[in-house]
């Protein structure tokens, strides 16, 4: 398992992502509240009912996206790609 801070780094790579917040409850819900994101995406191992926030997105006229999971393509084993990856050395 990775740690927060590798998990949200990789998060903030991806090119469409805003913003990369590590919260310290239980749920984003206060998070959720506050920065009223017009869209919320979790992984497709969750449903609509269970996603924390969904009534409030929604409901605000943003949506939820349930995301496709990949075999290989998680952030953990995205992580340990790159920890095993070799380094450039620089001039």
């Amino acid at each position: 398992m990775q740690s927060e801070v590798a998990r949200a780094t990789v998060l903030a790579a991806v090119k469409s992502v805003d913003a990369v917040v590590i919260f310290s409850e239980d749920t984003p819900i206060h998070l959720i509240e506050t920065l009223e994101p017009d869209v919320l995406v979790k992984g497709a191992d969750y449903t609509l009912g269970t996603v924390v926030g969904a009534d409030l997105v929604i409901g605000r006229g943003g949506k939820v996206i349930l995301a496709e999971l990949l075999s290989g393509h998680s952030t953990t084993e995205t992580v340990q790609r790159v920890a095993k990856a070799p380094t450039e050395k620089r001039a």
